[in-house]
């Protein structure tokens, strides 16, 4: 009985096989289970760049081989736009915070004072986020103040390498070489338009490194693109005595500003292109965005006389006068459609130099009246004065020169003598070089020997000389208006030029430009040179008493630079002769 009703108890107190607590645990079991092997499926099937790239991230290393931008130099090799190292300085604000680095007061104030900046504004843009892990603290630093900067030793203050942009040449040439932007990207004049070739690409090397930081591998290696070097036609010996004699001329005429143009006639090639004022390229702090363009190109106006060879140079063309013709300009004006035309005095008959020396407005008038509108105008968009000058330089004007259908007998008589169309210097260069190559229009260029471009011939050979010797009585002549131009042992032909200036709403105001173009030695020539000097104020503002004697000093240098011989026979006769003299007199003294 006691053994049964034991056994009964023991079957009783049994537990069960299965509870729902079992069913709960192995659910969750699977439930995990399931989890790790689909998020494990996703991984492996659908995202296993994810941890690839995690991995890579903590062995794989990539490094840049900096390339620094290419130098600028003269046609002489006379580097005009270089780089120097110096360093970027940044912070990675976690570790700073981390490390306690901001606490480092002496050492921030130190920084500070060394960078020309604030220490708390510093400190400011470290922030209290430690999420941040860049942040620039100063550009483009100097290695003697990096130097100190290392023995500071902040914690999350670090030094990276870069390049800064160098300008020996400073405020002469800065409106043609231009200037790059703290990322060295060029942004105006030549380091713009050629910032391509002078930029150049970085190459990269990607190794595996272990734990300690040592390369195991190097996985690809990607060699820099060297940048280009870019050599110009400018020769800096000429650009730097047209800066100054600009400079000296604006001061002394006290001129708003003014520009020189140098041209190799033979080849387009440009040799000096000068503004002023100027800028200092390599400090631009608090100079005014107008002072940076290049007004040689960007700015335009009308001509005045310096156009009046063209107008001579079309009836020769055309045919209605040659190198004989004498025109009648009594008595000195004329009322005409549109307008009145007068010369200063009557001059009565004047032959085609004379119109020239002269600056007949009554005899340029009646050469263009005479020749058919369109033949009139097709020559001066022959000339290009519509068009730019092919050098590609940022900003340049192409001038305005209407070509409408309907001009009335005053607008034609004005465009005669330079008004009615507006250029810039550099176009005035242009067709003044192709008076000096015998009538071939050839593009310009910034860079030494340009590709060859025979260029277009525009105009007759035989006439292009005819009104070049007319030039020359311009200057050399008695009572020629550019006499101030000459330049001593060489034959100088040229033309003077004095612009009355426009105003806002139309109309003429009391400004002036004065201008001088012109081309050397006539025998051969070689160079042509455009001078404006702008809104002189005085008493002195002709084209001949402000433009026409920087004309000359430049003409002069130049050529002397470039080793041209002179080509005044009478001078060269009375230098040999008083050589002779010389000699004999030391000849006689020694014996």
């Amino acid at each position: 009985m006691t053994v049964k009703k034991a056994k009964r108890n023991q079957d009783n107190f049994k537990p069960a096989t299965i509870t729902w607590r079992f069913y709960v645990v192995l659910g969750l079991i699977c439930l995990v289970y399931s989890g790790l092997v689909a998020r494990a499926a996703y991984i492996q099937v659908f995202e296993p760049e994810l941890l690839i790239s995690r991995g890579e991230n903590r062995t794989i290393r990539n490094t840049l081989n900096d390339s620094h931008r290419g130098a600028i130099v003269d046609r002489n090799g006379i580097e005009l736009a270089i780089s120097v190292p110096v360093h970027a300085i940044f912070a990675d604000p976690r570790i700073v915070i981390e490390r306690n680095g901001l606490q480092m007061k002496r050492h921030w104030q130190a920084l500070a004072q060394v960078l020309g900046k604030d220490a708390e504004k510093l400190k400011a843009r470290i922030g209290t986020d430690p999420k941040k892990r860049f942040v620039y603290l100063a550009r483009q630093v100097s290695p003697t103040i990096t130097d100190f900067i290392r023995e500071l030793k902040i914690p999350g203050i670090s030094l990276r390498k870069e390049s800064k942009r160098f300008y020996p040449a400073g405020e002469i040439s800065s409106h043609l070489i231009g200037f790059t932007n703290v990322d060295d990207q060029g942004i105006e004049g030549l380091e713009r338009l050629y910032n391509d070739q002078l930029t150049g690409t970085d190459g990269t090397k990607k190794y595996v490194k272990d734990a300690k930081g040592n390369k195991i591998e190097i996985l690809e290696n990607k060699d820099a693109t060297l940048p280009q070097d870019i050599v110009l036609s400018i020769d800096q010996r000429i650009q730097a005595l047209a800066y100054s004699e600009l400079k000296a001329a604006i001061k002394s005429f006290k001129a708003s500003s003014g520009s020189i143009v140098v041209v190799d006639v033979k080849t387009g090639e440009i040799l000096a292109m000068v503004n002023g004022p100027s800028y200092n390229p390599n400090n631009r702090k608090g100079t005014a965005t107008h002072r940076f363009r290049n007004r040689a190109i960007t700015d335009i106006l009308e001509p005045g006389s310096t156009m009046k060879p063209l107008t001579v140079l079309t009836a020769l063309e055309f045919g209605t006068a040659n190198v004989d013709s004498i025109i009648n300009t009594a008595p000195g004006s004329m009322r005409i459609k549109g307008g009145r035309v007068s010369d200063t005095r009557n001059n009565g008959k004047l032959s085609l130099t004379e119109i020239l020396k002269k600056s007949s407005n009554m005899g340029t008038t009646k050469l263009a009246l005479d020749v058919p509108k369109d033949f009139l105008l097709g020559k001066f968009f022959e000339m290009g004065f519509s068009e730019d000058t092919g050098t590609g330089l940022v900003g340049e004007s192409s001038g305005m020169l209407s070509d409408r259908n309907r001009w009335s007998e005053y607008e034609l008589a004005t465009l005669s003598w330079g008004y009615g169309l507006a250029i810039s210097p550099l176009q005035l260069a242009r067709f003044y070089a192709t008076l000096g190559n015998g009538g071939k229009k050839l593009p310009l260029s910034v860079l030494k020997d340009p590709v060859f471009n025979e260029g277009e011939q525009v105009v007759d050979a035989k006439n292009s000389k005819a009104v070049l010797k007319m030039l020359e009585q311009v200057v050399s002549g008695e009572g020629g208006g550019g006499y101030r131009a000459k330049v001593e042992g060489y034959r100088v032909a040229g033309k003077t030029g004095t612009v009355i200036k426009t105003v806002a709403g139309g109309g003429y105001g009391n400004d002036y430009v004065g201008i001088f173009a012109g081309v050397a030695p006539v025998s051969n020539p070689r160079l042509a040179i455009v001078v404006v000097i702008n809104d002189p104020a005085g008493d002195l503002y002709h084209g001949g008493e402000v433009a026409a004697p920087v004309f000359s000093r430049v003409m002069g240098g130049a050529l002397q630079y470039l080793n041209i011989a002179p080509d005044d026979e009478t001078k060269i006769t009375r230098w040999s002769e008083g050589f002779a003299d010389r000699n004999a007199l030391t000849g006689a003294n020694d014996a």
